[in-house]
C-alpha cells in the first residue's frame, strides 16, 4: 500500500478532464463561428438574387409598357386617322351629288326657261299664223306678202317645233280640242271633230293652244 505523504506527484497527463478539455471547447467554437461564417454569405447571396430577380422583373415590365404604350398610341392614331377619312369621304360624297343635283336642276331650268320663253313669242303668233292658214285657204298667198308669210309660218313650224293640228274626222280628245259646237249623227259610231274651226298649237308635249272645233256625236 502506497502513503500519500501529502505530495501529489501525479503529471498533467495523469490528470481527467472535466466536461472536455479547454482545447476540444476551442475547436468546437472555432468550427461554429466557421459554420456561421459560412451561412452568412449564403443567406446573403440569396437575398441579393432574389433582389436581383425582383428588379430584373420590374424592369421587364417596365419596358413591356414603354413598348405597349407607344404601341397603344399609334394604333389610336390610325383608328382616329381612318376615322377621318371615312367621313371625309362621306362628306365629298355628299358634295358631289349635290353639285351633280344642282347641274341637272341647272340643265332642267335652262331648257325650261327656253321652252316658256318660246312658247310666250308663239302665243303671241298665233293669231299671225291663223291668218296665213286662212289667206292660204282663200288664195290669198300670192305675191312677195304670200313669200314672207310662208317664210315666218315656216320658221315658227320648224325651226322652234310648233306643231299645229285638229282636223275632221279626229277622236274628239277633251285634252287638245275645244268644242265650240256640238250635233248629233245617226252615223256616227263615237265623238269626232266634226268641223275645224281653229287649228291648235302645240309645242313639244305642252298644249299652246286647244283646236276650237265642233263635235259630232252617235244618237
Amino acid at each position: 500500500m502506497t502513503v500519500n505523504n501529502g505530495n501529489d506527484e501525479r503529471t498533467p497527463e495523469d490528470w481527467e478532464p472535466v466536461n472536455g478539455s479547454p482545447s476540444e471547447d476551442a475547436s468546437q467554437g472555432a468550427e461554429e463561428s466557421r459554420a456561421a461564417d459560412g451561412q452568412e454569405p449564403l443567406a446573403e447571396e440569396a437575398v441579393a438574387e432574389r433582389a436581383g430577380e425582383t428588379t430584373g422583373s420590374a424592369d421587364a415590365a417596365e419596358s413591356a409598357e414603354e413598348l405597349t404604350d407607344p404601341l397603344s398610341e399609334a394604333m389610336a392614331t390610325i383608328s382616329s386617322l381612318e376615322e377621318q377619312l371615312a367621313r371625309a369621304r362621306a362628306d365629298h360624297y355628299n358634295l358631289q351629288q349635290e353639285y351633280n343635283g344642282y347641274v341637272r336642276r341647272s340643265k332642267q331650268e335652262g331648257v325650261q326657261r327656253r321652252e316658256e320663253g318660246i312658247s310666250a313669242v308663239i302665243e303671241t303668233l298665233l293669231p299671225v299664223l291663223d291668218d296665213i292658214e286662212l289667206a292660204r285657204q282663200h288664195g290669198d298667198l300670192s305675191g312677195p306678202t304670200g313669200l314672207i308669210a310662208e317664210k315666218v309660218e315656216q320658221s315658227l313650224l320648224t325651226n322652234y317645233g310648233v306643231e299645229r293640228f285638229g282636223a275632221v274626222g279626229d277622236e274628239f280628245d277633251p285634252q287638245i280640242h275645244e268644242a265650240l259646237m256640238h250635233e248629233t249623227s245617226a252615223e256616227a259610231t263615237s265623238e269626232t271633230v266634226g268641223t275645224l274651226i281653229q287649228p291648235g298649237y302645240r309645242l313639244g308635249d305642252k298644249v299652246l293652244r286647244a283646236a276650237r272645233v265642233g263635235v259630232v256625236s252617235p244618237q
